[in-house]
C-alpha cells in the first residue's frame, strides 16, 4: 500500500495472499481506526488524498468502478446520464450511476450515491474507442427524438479526436441513427 499513489482503489481481495481474508478484514479495520485509509464501501478501501481545503477525499465514483471492474475482471461502460455528463451533454449530475457490465450485475451505494452495474449483451461492451462508446451510450439516452444540433455538433467534435479505426470499428455497432451522426466526424459534415 505504501507504494500506491493516494487515491487508488483497494479490495480485501488484493490482500488475501498474504492471508486468509478474516485476517485482511481485521488488518484494513485498524489501518481505518488509524486514519491511514478509508473505507469507501464494503470491502472498498483508499489511501485519500488530502486538500487544504476539503480534507480527506474519496477517489471519484469512476475511479471506483474501474476498480471494481479490474478486480473482476469484468469490462464496464458508462451509460444514461453519467455518459452525457462525461461528454458534457448534460450539466446535470447523475442521481445514480449506470455501468453496463459483463460482470456480476450489483448495486452499491458510495457516499450516498448508487454505484448500478447493469448486465448487458457482448455487442453492448464490443466497441474499441472511449470516446464512441460514450456517445453511442449517450445518444440512446438521449433518444433520437430529442437530440438537438448543438448536441449533434458538440459530439462530432469529440468523435473527431477519436482514433479513426476505433471510430469506423464502433459506427457498424451502433443503432442506425447514431451511425449517421457518427459518420459526420469522418466526412467533416454537421
Amino acid at each position: 500500500m505504501r507504494k500506491a499513489r493516494r487515491g487508488m482503489v483497494f479490495f480485501v481481495t488484493d490482500f488475501t495472499a498474504h492471508g486468509n481474508s478474516k485476517s485482511c478484514n481485521k488488518a484494513l479495520e485498524r489501518l481505518v481506526k488509524q486514519e491511514k485509509i478509508m473505507r469507501i464501501g464494503r470491502g472498498i478501501y483508499t489511501i485519500p488524498r488530502k486538500s487544504r481545503f476539503f480534507g480527506r477525499v474519496t477517489p471519484g465514483i469512476e475511479a471506483i468502478a474501474q476498480g471494481i471492474a479490474r478486480r473482476d475482471k469484468a469490462r464496464i461502460i458508462p451509460t444514461g446520464l453519467f455518459a452525457e455528463n462525461l461528454l458534457g451533454l448534460s450539466t446535470q449530475v447523475p442521481v445514480k450511476v449506470v455501468y453496463l457490465t459483463d460482470g456480476t450485475p450489483r448495486k452499491l451505494i458510495i457516499d450516498g450515491v448508487p454505484l448500478v452495474f447493469k448486465k448487458t449483451s457482448p455487442k453492448n461492451l464490443a466497441t474499441y474507442g472511449k470516446i464512441s462508446t460514450l456517445v453511442i451510450q449517450a445518444l440512446k439516452s438521449i433518444k433520437k427524438e430529442k437530440v438537438t444540433v448543438d448536441e449533434i455538433a458538440k459530439i462530432v467534435g469529440h468523435l473527431k479526436k477519436e482514433n479513426p479505426k476505433y471510430l469506423a470499428h464502433d459506427i457498424k455497432l451502433a443503432p442506425e441513427w447514431i451511425r449517421e451522426i457518427m459518420r459526420k466526424a469522418q466526412t467533416g459534415n454537421i
